[in-house]
């Protein structure tokens, strides 16, 4: 019996794992179980051009020298257009400095999570600092109950191999080690132009550790999530 064209391409669709997109996080059901969040080790700035524009290229974990690197990256190369960010995050108060400096330094700056890429944890913040800022299609931006580092971050080995369970273990340790004030959190979106309901409806409904019941320790926005909460500008930015 011929099968109907419906049929065919619904087992086409099963036949295909490609045809289901990523493998979900049982824990984590809205995020990605294997994100590229960037290589286990400091974060690296590299100007390449990409798909018709100059960009500054960020992969890696957000160590105290960011602010600074950056601006000597972005000093000595005036026609980077767009930051290209991967991270899983890192120390945070250098992640709000960066995007404090990209704000306030470099007017106009778009900043970008391409496609497959994620930015997680400190790395949200530094996204933030851009004036034009954009979530590609497939690209991930993963928030938790954010808070600040203290200096145990030092205790990280920023040159562990990829897929250390241990490692990304002591990373959520260090994260929750101190918390951040709301007050903090709520300024640093203000003046970035993001909804603070960001934090009361996302961030701050997470689960800081994960318990017997409930493993849920990340939150990964939807495409209408990053307009409705103004992580991708729907308005124009606070100065």
């Amino acid at each position: 019996m011929r099968l109907s064209r419906t049929a065919l391409l619904l087992a086409a669709a099963l036949a295909c794992p490609a045809a289901r997109g990523p493998a979900m996080d049982k824990n984590n059901p809205t995020c990605p179980a294997a994100p590229d969040w960037g290589q286990p080790r400091a974060i690296t700035l590299t100007p390449e051009d990409r798909g018709g524009k100059h960009v500054l290229v960020a992969d890696g974990i957000i160590d105290a020298g960011l602010p600074d690197r950056l601006k000597t990256a972005l000093d000595a190369d005036p026609n980077i257009s767009e930051i290209w960010i991967k991270s899983r995050g890192g120390d945070a108060r250098a992640g709000n400095a960066a995007g404090l400096l990209i704000r306030k330094g470099y007017p106009g700056m778009t900043t970008r999570i391409p496609s497959g890429w994620t930015c997680f944890s400190a790395c949200n913040f530094v996204f933030m600092g851009g004036d034009l800022r954009f979530v590609d299609p497939g690209g991930v931006f993963m928030v938790h109950m954010f808070t600040h580092t203290s200096s145990e971050r030092d205790a990280i080995d920023l040159s562990v191999d990829e897929g250390s369970e241990e490692t990304t273990k002591l990373i959520g340790q260090i994260e929750q080690s101190s918390a951040m004030l709301a007050s903090q959190d709520n300024d640093f979106l203000i003046r970035m132009g993001i909804s603070r309901k960001l934090l009361t409806d996302v961030m701050y409904k997470q689960q800081a550790v994960a318990t017997d019941t409930d493993h849920s320790t990340r939150y990964c926005l939807t495409q209408a999530e990053v307009r409705k909460y103004n992580v991708v500008p729907t308005t124009t930015p606070a100065g």
